[in-house]
């Protein structure tokens, strides 16, 4: 029975190890997004560090990512970019951030 509870213990652990990843890589990809938005808005400096920080916020008001293509496509509207620009950015940057993470631990 050790065994089997050992096992049981190990997986929950590694559940909430992978749950704590994928958090921490949303984060770091929203981040890179609002970085990537501020650009585009022509925010630079602590303008575009301030950008990238509302867009993170964002991400905590629902589940998903709606929450965050709603904001960042309200605030590029008239500016060219499609929401198909900003999802595929987002794909991109998740990778990124995935990467980013991996190396600092």
């Amino acid at each position: 029975m050790t065994t089997f509870n050992d096992r049981e213990k190990d997986f929950e652990k590694k559940f909430a190890h992978d749950a704590e990843l994928q958090f921490k890589a949303n984060a770091r990809r929203n981040k890179l997004l609002g970085l990537w938005v501020a650009e585009k808005l022509g925010k630079t400096g602590e303008a575009a560090n301030a950008y990238a920080t509302e867009v993170v916020m964002a991400d905590f008001e629902e589940a998903g990512d709606d929450d965050v293509v709603r904001k960042v496509m309200a605030d590029l509207g008239g500016t060219g970019v499609s929401e198909a620009d900003v999802k595929a950015a987002m794909a991109r940057l998740l990778a990124t951030a995935i990467e980013q993470i991996k190396i600092s631990g």
